[in-house]
Parts: structure tokens; sequence; C-alpha cells
């Protein structure tokens, strides 16, 4: 949900991208804002899109790491 977000996403896109069904996509997308790692963005009426927010990138970051430090660590106990 980070990354479809980046660039500014509707909640059509995030959810079929995610491949997560609309009830998923609202309990996500309502703790990702509320958290402050998404922001709510109006761009029109009633159009809105969704962008990840400094926090929310910092937090896509973290992740990327810890899955590439996970995955280097995977490989190194075989």
């Amino acid at each position: 949900m980070l990354r479809v977000g980046e660039n500014g996403a509707g909640k059509t896109e995030i959810m079929y991208s995610a491949n997560m069904s609309y009830s998923q996509l609202q309990k996500y997308l309502n703790f990702l804002i509320s958290h402050g790692f998404i922001d709510r963005v109006e761009v029109g009426n009633p159009v809105v899109t969704y962008r990840v927010t400094e926090s929310g990138l910092s937090l896509l970051k973290s992740i990327e790491t810890l899955l590439e430090v996970l995955e280097f660590r995977g490989a190194a106990e075989l």
C-alpha cells in the first residue's frame, strides 16, 4: 500500500495493486492514515487520492532494509 501511494493513488488502484478486499483496504488505510503514514488528499469533488507521507516513506525504507537483512541471513544459513 505504501509503494502504490508514493505518487498518489485512489482506493481502487490501491486495492487492486495490493490484492486485497475492500474491507481489508478500509482497515489498513484507516490504520496508515491514523498513524500518519498516508495522507488523504482531495484533488477534486469528489475525487480523493492517498499519498504517502515522509513518515510513510521512512517506514517503507525500514521495511525494505529489514527484508534485505532477512533475505541475506536466510541465504547465509544455507
